[in-house]
């Protein structure tokens, strides 16, 4: 939908606004609709950022920084404790919040709040992820130490599938590390980062340490830009990803920048049908198709085998109940936008154009009482091959394509050539091509029997090849390196003459 084509937003909208310096702002003037995708309806309007909007956010930070960054780790670990303890007790407002504004069922937008809980209860643990190392004596009387020092203000510019956990996989660390964080949402889904925003405040958090600017192009464009910005995270697809990295970097700052996926699940012969046929069904149409981690291209080794999967996911997709996410039973809601539903169905025109064969076609799905959400029904293309668009690009829905190959090497080897390099998945029961799959697969997640192969908190997120621009991944130790900066200090002591007065009291 264009600008021109988009519907007035009355000022008698509930408006979602800005949190900058610890106060919630709503004064703008620009601003965006943010739809209900059940039902196709307005459901507020979100304040954007001019430029001077995130001046104001970065100042505050800066100053905020001066003294978080002088915070005990205890003081600092002691925040997020509480934080936690407050989010896990408003988890389900989160979630349905997320709901209400992505789609996603109930279940989904729980789960994404706990993986976010996770990164969280971490990031606690910052007293012992900052330690630094030690030695003596490397050369006479001098020793040296290592340390690990915030880096001032830094940004995360999050998408609109995970509203709620990926900014949990920024701004937790970050701050724990002492830093002071300025969080740019997706303006589709912008609610969730209010609620954080809130409870940080509740816990504890000084203002300023935590601000969130609401926004589009400008924003982003400004915070990447900014002087006072000294690092920038970033998740979303892969042209605003290298945008976003050359960008931030060309201006002096540290930049991580997850772009998107094309993730492959490798079925070998082998594989227990049912069991594989499950969980690519799940990775498929969970969340709609609209995660970054989503099983979107699946490779069988065989004709035989690939006949089977295909009438197996197939039967599992048709079965699903499609709904409102916040409704009973539903087990896939709506995509984002009436955008997000066009793309999908195009994708799957376009595939059965160029000789795919359209094994499940849910473009023309009606969800009674909703007929003017953004529904799309689990689409199946099987007999895909790697010259066409449909796999080439990343859809991000709920289309999934089914390609064949005539064995493992020929399977390898074409996971290994497609740009993206985010998660892969192999089903097998062969514990010698599970391993050699592990070894040789150019990707940064890798799953053996598992279909979405998301680290824990504890490790780090982020893949290979167009799915990261930038050397550290999110989270865990790698999530720590990115918000500091090394110190080494080595340091020698003159020898102690015998007979000082150490001050120490004395009986004559």
């Amino acid at each position: 939908m264009s600008i021109a084509e988009q519907p007035a937003l009355s000022a008698d909208l509930a408006t979602v606004g800005h949190w900058i310096a610890g106060r919630a702002e709503e004064d703008a003037t620009r601003f965006a609709p943010v739809y209900d995708p059940a039902t196709g309806e307005v459901a507020r309007r979100v304040a954007l950022a001019e430029a001077a909007d995130v001046d104001r956010a970065v100042v505050a930070a800066r100053t905020a920084f001066a003294d978080w960054s002088q915070a005990s780790l205890a003081k600092r670990s002691g925040v997020l404790f509480r934080f936690r303890e407050l989010l896990a007790a408003g988890a389900d407002e989160v979630a349905r919040t997320v709901t209400a504004e992505h789609g996603k069922t109930l279940d989904d937008a729980r789960g994404e709040v706990q993986r976010g809980l996770e990164v969280v209860e971490f990031a606690c643990g910052i007293a012992h992820l900052m330690k630094g190392e030690a030695s003596e004596q490397i050369s006479t009387r001098v020793d040296s130490t290592s340390y690990r020092q915030p880096l001032g203000v830094v940004a995360g510019i999050t998408p609109f599938n995970f509203p709620s956990m990926v900014p949990m996989w920024m701004f937790p660390i970050a701050i724990a590390c002492g830093n002071a964080f300025v969080l740019k949402p997706s303006e589709k889904d912008p609610s969730a980062s209010l609620i954080l925003a809130r409870l940080l405040a509740e816990a504890g958090l000084p203002d300023g340490v935590f601000s969130v600017v609401q926004g589009d192009k400008v924003a982003v464009d400004a915070l990447l830009t900014h002087p006072e910005v000294d690092a920038v995270s970033f998740v979303g697809s892969t042209p605003i990803a290298k945008h976003v990295y050359e960008t931030a970097t060309a201006h002096g700052k540290r930049a991580q920048a997850l772009g998107g996926a094309k993730n492959h699940a490798v079925v070998l012969p082998d594989a227990n049908l049912d069991v594989a046929a499950d969980a690519i069904a799940s990775a498929a149409f969970g969340s709609a198709g609209q995660r970054c981690m989503a099983i979107s291209a699946v490779v069988t080794v065989g004709d035989e085998a690939g006949d089977a999967l295909s009438a197996a996911v197939v039967e599992r997709a048709r079965a699903l109940t499609v709904g409102p996410g916040a409704a009973d039973g539903s087990e896939m809601g709506p995509v984002i936008s009436p955008e997000a539903r066009e793309r999908v169905a195009a994708y799957a025109g376009r595939g059965a154009d160029e000789g795919a064969t359209l094994a499940l076609d849910g473009r023309e799905l009606v969800v009674a009482g909703h007929e003017g959400g953004f529904f799309v029904g689990p689409t199946v293309l099987d007999h895909v091959t790697p010259a066409m668009d449909v796999y080439k690009d990343e859809v991000f829905g709920p289309l999934l394509v089914i390609l064949r190959a005539a064995s493992f090497e020929d399977a390898l080897a074409l996971v290994n050539a497609n740009p993206y390099g985010n998660g892969a998945a192999i089903f097998t029961a062969d514990g010698g091509a599970a391993r050699e799959f592990r070894s040789r697969v150019t990707a940064g997640m890798v799953g053996i029997n598992v279909p979405i192969p998301v680290p824990m908190a504890y490790f780090s997120f982020g893949g290979w090849k167009n799915s990261l621009f930038g050397d550290l991944h999110v989270h865990g130790r790698e999530g720590v390196l990115f918000y500091t900066r090394g110190k080494v200090v080595t340091e020698r002591w003159p020898e102690r003459a015998h007979g000082v007065d150490y001050g120490f009291p004395t009986q004559t």
